[in-house]
């Protein structure tokens, strides 16, 4: 029965009973576990520890979670500034994302370019983590939930606290700034 609440019913009844806040982490841990992994994060207990620190702040402020927004980017917006405070405890920088899935995801951005269908797809796949690496974190964090998290420009804005058109703008840039990164390879005859 569960499976069919909406999210506005599964927090409606975790305000209710603490015991039902397990199906709201039953729900998300796995999308926000791979978001945490997609944002820079390698290590998994290092994952799993801001994940869990992200719930715990989740079901301390469910009572002030605004129900005009969906939970989904409520649930996202503190996983992120979980994973930034993170980051910015170990004062480092994060690498782009490594995980297999996402491998096709990079070819998806890549396409986007026009670059030579015919570039060997792993090569290609690299080239596009290390330009990834080279975007300042506010246009890496656009186009990690855009393309990887494939989430709304509405969504994006809720979950960075930035406006919708800010978002736009963040992605037109970073797509340039990829592009241009991209050519430049090309150009030198690494890609």
């Amino acid at each position: 029965m569960s499976d069919t609440r909406t999210d506005q019913e599964l927090v409606v009844a975790a305000l209710k009973d603490r015991h039902a806040f397990i199906e709201i982490v039953e729900r998300y841990q796995a999308a926000l576990s791979r978001y945490i992994a997609r944002l820079g994060i390698t290590d998994a207990d290092t994952v799993k520890d801001l994940l869990q620190e992200s719930f715990i702040k989740a079901y301390i402020n469910l009572n002030d979670y605004n129900r005009s927004f969906s939970l989904s980017g409520w649930l996202y917006r503190i996983v992120h500034n979980e994973v930034i405070d993170h980051f910015r405890k170990q004062k480092h920088r994060p690498h782009s994302v490594e995980r297999e899935d996402d491998l096709v995801l990079f070819d998806k951005i890549v396409d986007e370019f026009d670059i030579e269908k015919e570039l060997d797809g792993r090569k290609r796949q690299y080239v596009m983590r290390e330009a990834l690496d080279t975007l300042e974190q506010h246009y890496r964090d656009v186009i990690v939930l855009r393309y990887f998290e494939e989430k709304s420009y509405d969504e994006i804005s809720d979950i960075l606290r930035i406006p919708s058109g800010t978002v736009a703008t963040y992605l037109s840039r970073a797509k340039s700034k990829l592009k241009a990164v991209l050519m430049r390879l090309y150009d030198q005859r690494i890609l």
